[in-house]
């Protein structure tokens, strides 16, 4: 067994110092050539591994996401599949590799098309071509619905047990795809409105939407052959069930499953967390702490009243807009407003309760601020009333933004003294 070990962990050295040279600038076909003579084929996991080793050993996440083209590219044939045939319908491996074939039907009949493109006289007009790849590029876009499902739905439990390489270079990968498709619709609805000739048309093909289409098939290459083995053999049933049960919350591409899938015995979905203490709701759970901290943190005033017209609860965040003393918990919340304005909270809650309206807003200049105040109805199962939160936000600077500021160029503010 030791002599397995150890051949184990030579070859993934041996793959280790490929897939580095790769990044050095050392061609693809030459690294496969020597993978081939080398190892034969690689264990999908033994990818996932020393890539997962590579993060650890401080390669730039960035430099890693670069070269996963050339990863794919000098591992071509390589790779053990595994044996993701095997998932049942239903199955969330399953669901995601019908999406596949379908992302490829696509893919083939764009590929068709822009053949098409390649004959047209450079002066003759492309309309007919233009408006065939719109409808199937407007198809492949479909795509983004597969990405979302992998990124939110299976990645957190491959990240849970420390696989987190891949998955962030898999979803810079997604993002990149997801712009090239953007722009490729975006240069055919240009050309769509303008009249694009044969000549323009193949510019458009040839800058635009093949970049497009080979950033999606790659990514079909990726996961076929590394994400879902890997991810079918690491994630245990009853959380491919959980990922089962979610799916519909982001939708399918191309392809919607036929069956509902179980584990065998029909085991129920695991909760995301067993500890007792945790505050469990549908779609997550806290500790108490946890919860005060959020509660504590949201940049809004939130003040609860129960069924009754009783202040059951107020956040305590640090720049309070009304004070709020504990001394109004339990009190009619007719009592804690001035009497010239009792007879609207009144009217608001009467229309709530008989369920003709769910919110009302106002919004005021107070102290030279500009303060935007609503009441929203909470309601239970068949429109209950619960009560009532009124929820209050300074919108002062909110109300002066202008143009953009993306995640990407957020810069932290100096400190404060």
């Amino acid at each position: 067994m030791s002599e397995l070990i150890d051949n184990a962990s030579r070859r993934k050295a041996l793959l280790k110092d490929a897939l580095r040279d790769l990044s050095r600038g050392e061609g693809p076909e030459e690294v496969r050539a020597r993978v081939t003579n080398l190892l034969g084929q690689v264990p999908h996991a033994d990818v996932v591994a020393v890539e997962q080793e590579l993060v650890n050993e401080g390669l730039p996440m960035a430099e890693l996401t670069k070269a996963c083209d050339l990863h794919a590219q000098a591992l071509a044939g390589n790779v053990t599949i595994g044996r993701t045939g095997g998932a049942p319908a239903g199955h969330p491996v399953h669901t995601f590799r019908k999406e596949n074939e379908a992302l490829r039907g696509e893919l083939a009949a764009i590929a068709r098309l822009c053949v098409n493109a390649a004959a047209l006289p450079p002066a003759e007009p492309a309309d007919a071509v233009v408006h065939q790849l719109r409808g199937k590029l407007h198809a492949l876009m479909d795509v983004d619905k597969h990405y979302l499902r992998k990124e939110f739905l299976l990645f957190p439990h491959l990240e849970k047990r420390g696989i987190t390489g891949p998955p962030k270079v898999m979803w810079a990968k997604h993002d990149e795809a997801r712009a090239l498709l953007r722009a490729a619709t975006a240069a055919l609805a240009s050309a769509a409105a303008n009249g694009a000739t044969g000549e323009a048309l193949r510019a458009i093909v040839r800058e635009k939407l093949r970049p497009a289409t080979e950033a999606v098939d790659g990514m079909i290459f990726k996961e076929e052959n590394i994400l879902l083995p890997m991810s079918y053999d690491a994630v245990p049933a009853e959380e491919w069930a959980e990922i089962a049960r979610q799916e519909s919350e982001y939708g399918w591409c191309l392809y919607a499953p036929e069956t509902a899938w179980r584990p065998e015995g029909g085991a129920a979905p695991a909760a995301a967390e067993a500890s007792p203490e945790r505050i469990r709701l549908p779609s997550g759970s806290f500790t108490p702490e946890e919860l005060l901290a959020v509660l504590s943190t949201v940049p809004v005033d939130m003040t609860f009243v129960d069924a009754d017209d009783r202040v059951r609860f107020f956040t305590q965040g640090k720049e309070r807009i009304f004070a709020r003393s504990r001394a109004i918990l339990g009190r009619k919340v007719q009592f804690c407003h001035p009497p010239s304005s009792v007879h609207t909270v009144e009217e608001i809650l009467s229309s709530f309760r008989a369920g003709t309206q769910d919110r009302a807003a106002f919004w005021i200049e107070l102290r030279g601020r500009f303060v935007h105040i609503e009441y929203l109805a909470l309601r239970g199962e068949g429109g209950r009333y619960l009560g009532c939160l009124e929820v209050s936000q300074d919108l002062t600077e909110k109300r002066a933004l202008q143009g953009e500021q993306r995640l990407l160029s957020w810069k932290a503010p100096a400190a404060k003294a």
